[in-house]
């Protein structure tokens, strides 16, 4: 069987870092981007960057056209985790199921009190509904290598890509590793829903994996690996 293949489109960042001693937003944030491939599949995962600028890139770094894309994975449905995804209509658009039943659950809860919304909040909340409809509830494999990983506590469902070539094992991590920084001080993003889940999903992941891609940073080899 051909070893499954990974490739980073986009090195993500966040609009501040407290470990840098940064308390406002001093940039746009983007999620790190990647493509797994697995056989005929093309999986793109967390498309963060606006349409236009993700298309180049991906290009620039594949060769290829986000019409070639035949799946994208959300490992949240953090809108910024998401961002250009309409691009990529024809694919077929997956999310951990525990996620997508939370996120329709928020909305739904904000659509109900749509008293208290401004008239465009409640079109975003509309909007954001009739997404949804869209993404179906991933399997736990989504090709022969690539398995799901549930990583809960930055978000309620958040989930991870396991991929498990013969030699060694690869997480697209999420938000469950916000950067390498954070991941080697065992800190986690402060805007967790689940803080205490947030951190042992953190441990989970540096002790499952040899090599981790945050959810805002560049790939990086597990600390386990280290010692």
């Amino acid at each position: 069987m051909p070893s499954v293949e990974y490739s980073v489109i986009s090195i993500g960042t966040l609009s501040k870092n407290p470990l840098w001693g940064e308390s406002v937003a001093t940039r746009t944030p983007h999620a790190t981007t990647t493509l797994v491939r697995d056989g005929g599949r093309m999986i793109l995962v967390d498309p963060s960057l606006p349409a236009r600028v993700l298309q180049a890139r991906f290009n620039e770094r594949t060769g290829l056209l986000l019409k070639d894309v035949t799946d994208v994975f959300c490992t949240t449905l953090r809108p910024v985790h998401r961002r250009s995804i309409e691009a990529m209509p024809e694919a077929a658009w997956w999310v951990n199921a525990g996620e997508l039943e939370a996120y329709r659950s928020h909305l739904q809860g904000l659509a109900d009190s749509s008293q208290r919304l401004t008239g465009e909040q409640q079109a975003d909340v509309e909007s954001d509904l009739k997404l949804l409809e869209r993404f179906r509830p991933a399997p736990d494999k989504l090709a022969g290598q690539v398995h799901l990983y549930p990583l809960p506590g930055p978000s309620p469902g958040c989930a991870g890509l396991l991929l498990t070539p013969p030699a060694t094992t690869m997480l697209i991590a999420g938000d469950a590793v916000l950067t390498v920084e954070h991941m080697l001080r065992g800190q986690v993003w402060q805007g967790c829903f689940d803080t205490e889940a947030a951190l042992r999903s953190l441990q989970d992941a540096v002790e499952i994996a040899d090599i981790i891609i945050p959810g805002h940073d560049n790939l990086t080899v597990s600390p386990r690996r280290w010692l």
